[in-house]
């Protein structure tokens, strides 16, 4: 184990003025604290805290965050208190010490809401001192470093923990190198197949080719040479996590992608940085759109950086980054430039700039007011990608957007393999197709002959890739009953206004449509496409008001301030006559929810948001549509009946959507505009008495308790 006397030599090498006694006091403090405690691997527990103090030593750290690292496990896992660290160390170790025991504790993995909260904590402790955050991320660091001793569950939730939250955090803080770590860490852990492919194509490509690095090296040294430009050049390999990323970004496979090898070239002005690259230029064809300059335009984070991309030794592209000895510190340690040491001094780099800055301004954003759900969305916003990356079995990389199913992995692959898919394998194990794929799984799509496209598939799918694929699919299988169905709906359409559905009638409505022909109009409105309302107004625009004239919605209900907009909640679409209140939401926004409304659970515990409202008189001539969930036997001229019975009811069939087919039974979803409570009781009831609709309730969806049913309107 790494001893006292061996810490305060690393870190005399780069602060002789450190406080050696403070150090020892520390360091002999958390070894008692922690005696007779081990980690999983066997080893004395007190060798962790020293590694995490070693890592920060590297980073030139401050005396302060070093001792914090020493101790920061005793408040957590030892008799040692607050008070007690305080006597000893003072205040300012003492809260560090509390800090990173808080976020520690924070259960950055549990569900939504919680996790929102845990976020919000993390960066308000974060933005009062980030040496915490500092200490925090070196402490994962190590525990990755050593996670072989955990148990393969424990591994795989600290692994995706580290990936998700902990390696994006490093990386906006401007610390590259440990993101760069803590990714390939994760990575190892979570697909460590994937890795392992990666590493044995770099073997077999140095077999091929020799030490490319080197070569490449000595000859950009020789360039730098002959411009009389003093130099250092530092040429590697990118991490296998790194590979995996540009596999994925390119969507290519290996041994397609060009820029493995990275090559940083140091120097020591600003003006030195643009020689060198008219030098490399020279030598080198430049990849065209591959030049960025971000030392005319720095990064947010004060990255500052000359990246181009050339073609080099036998063609192989790199990729070239330029920029002085200050630009490179910055890129590599981010915020620990602000706390580092040289000579007993504080550093100051005129190219650091402060990410408290960002953190402070998120948490001033996001205010203590604000809902969990909008709040976790803004720091996925800020901190995530919003995609996930899958391997195929050869290895090969997908990406799809985050919440992408195995469909959606069939469909990115190929249209066919989409088509005919029946079942996959995620890691081996065989998932039901809603599964929502994680980064860095494995996922082998499992095809039949004769299998077609599900209709339920549409609801599953996330990209709109799969979905435009699924329902040309759907529409070409289905395109005779569509038409036989859209028919009935013309005819109710038409019978409504007191009109016919001639074939001249529906020749007219597709010309005036720009649809090729009556079949192909009919197919839209049978799968739902277009409306009966808009082929009728089609040629008789003079009845586009005739049903249930719309009043001004602004003035609907009773209660809101001049300034306050309504929507109709999505959940519950209630309508005049029945008892109503509001729930306001930041920017002036009201959603009005019936009085039984079950997303109203929601708000019990803030009344402060609720607002009590009454119809206007006269709304009930209003149209508002109501969504009706319909099982029906599965027999010739059923649809068509049912949309009969609305229609003589003088109400509109605005959308139709099947859920579930099934040889016996449809259930579907009916759209229906209407006027007011005793207008949807006359529909539901006539709908009730046809003997072939098995149930007709009112869909009502709690999950939709934030959204408006139709487009804000101001009040007043």
């Amino acid at each position: 184990m790494t001893t006292a006397d061996d810490l305060i030599a690393l870190v005399r090498t780069y602060n002789p003025n450190s406080n050696q006694a403070l150090l020892r006091d520390a360091f002999a403090f958390g070894a008692e604290m922690h005696e007779g405690q081990f980690r999983h691997s066997g080893e004395p527990y007190f060798t962790h805290p020293v590694a995490v103090a070693g890592i920060l030593a590297e980073q030139q750290m401050d005396d302060a965050t070093l001792v914090t690292a020493l101790l920061h496990d005793t408040i957590e896992d030892t008799k040692a208190s607050f008070g007690v660290v305080e006597k000893r160390f003072g205040r300012e170790i003492a809260e560090l010490v509390d800090g990173v025991t808080k976020l520690t504790n924070l259960q950055l993995t549990s569900t939504q809401t919680k996790q929102a909260e845990n976020f919000r904590k993390l960066f308000m402790a974060t933005s009062r001192d980030l040496r915490v955050t500092l200490v925090k991320l070196a402490d994962r660091l190590h525990n990755m470093r050593t996670i072989k001793s955990m148990r393969p569950e424990k591994q795989a939730q600290k692994a995706r923990e580290t990936m998700d939250i902990f390696a994006p955090l490093a990386g906006r803080m401007g610390m590259q190198w440990m993101r760069e770590e803590l990714e390939d860490l994760s990575f190892r852990v979570l697909n460590p197949e994937g890795r392992n492919s990666i590493i044995r194509r770099f073997i077999t490509l140095q077999r091929e080719t020799g030490d490319v690095i080197q070569k490449i090296t000595a000859d950009m040294r020789v360039e730098m040479e002959k411009a009389n430009i003093t130099a250092d050049v530092i040429g590697r390999a990118k991490k296998p996590y790194s590979i995996w990323r540009k596999m994925q970004e390119k969507e290519q496979g290996f041994s397609r992608l060009a820029d493995i090898y990275g090559f940083r070239i140091i120097v020591a002005t600003e003006a030195d940085c643009y020689r060198v690259l008219g030098a490399i230029h020279q030598r080198w064809r430049a990849v065209p759109g591959r030049f960025k300059d971000y030392i005319s335009q720095p990064k947010s984070n004060g990255y500052r950086s000359i990246h181009t991309t050339v073609s080099g030794r036998d063609g192989k592209q790199v990729e070239v980054q330029i920029r002085t000895r200050e630009m490179h510190e910055v890129a590599e340690t981010g915020v620990a430039a602000h706390w580092s040491y040289k000579n007993g001094e504080r550093v100051e780099n005129r190219f650091a700039v402060d990410p408290v800055k960002w953190i402070s301004s998120l948490t001033e954003r996001l205010d203590e007011d604000q809902d969990h759900d909008e709040f976790l969305e803004a720091v996925k916003l800020e901190m995530y990608q919003d995609q996930v990356f899958c391997f195929t079995p050869k290895g090969d990389v997908i990406k799809l957007p985050r919440g992408a199913t195995p469909i959606d992995f069939a469909y990115a692959i190929h249209t066919r393999i989409g088509s005919a898919c029946v079942g996959a394998k995620v890691d081996g194990l065989r998932v039901p197709l809603w599964t929502r794929l994680k980064n860095g799984q494995s996922v082998e799509v499992i095809t039949a002959e004769g299998q077609t496209p599900q209709a339920t598939w549409i609801d599953i799918a996330v990209t709109g890739r799969a979905k435009t694929a699924i329902r040309r699919s759907l529409r070409e299988e289905d395109r005779e009953r569509f038409v036989r169905l859209g028919r009935e709906l013309a005819r109710v359409a038409f019978e409504n206004v007191g009109k016919k559905s001639t074939e001249k009638a529906l020749g007219t409505a597709a010309k005036a449509l720009a649809i090729d022909g009556v079949e192909e109009l009919l197919a839209r409105l049978g799968s739902a496409e277009i409306t009966g309302r808009k082929v009728v107004t089609a040629i008789y625009p003079e009845l586009e008001h005739a049903q249930g004239e719309e009043i001004d919605q602004g003035r609907a209900v009773v209660g809101l301030t001049p300034d306050q907009i309504q929507q109709r909640g999505a959940c519950c679409q209630p309508v005049p006559g029945e008892r109503i209140l509001g729930i306001t939401f930041r920017g002036h926004g009201v959603v009005v929810h019936a009085i039984d409304c079950a997303a109203l659970a929601d708000y019990e515990d803030q009344p402060e948001r609720w607002i009590d409202l009454r119809w206007q008189d006269g709304t009930h001539g209003a149209v508002n549509t109501v969504t009706f969930d319909a099982t029906i036997a599965n027999d010739s001229g059923v649809l068509g009946r049912i949309c009969t019975l609305i229609g003589e009811q003088n109400a509109n069939i605005s959308d139709l959507k099947f859920i579930d087919r099934k040889p016996d039974y449809f259930r579907l979803l009916i759209d229906v505009d209407l006027r007011d409570a005793e207008h949807l009781h006359r529909i539901q009831t006539a709908l009730e008495a046809e003997s072939n609709v098995s149930t007709i309730v009112r869909h009502k969806d709690p999950g939709l308790a934030a959204l408006g049913a139709g487009t804000p309107r101001r009040e007043g």
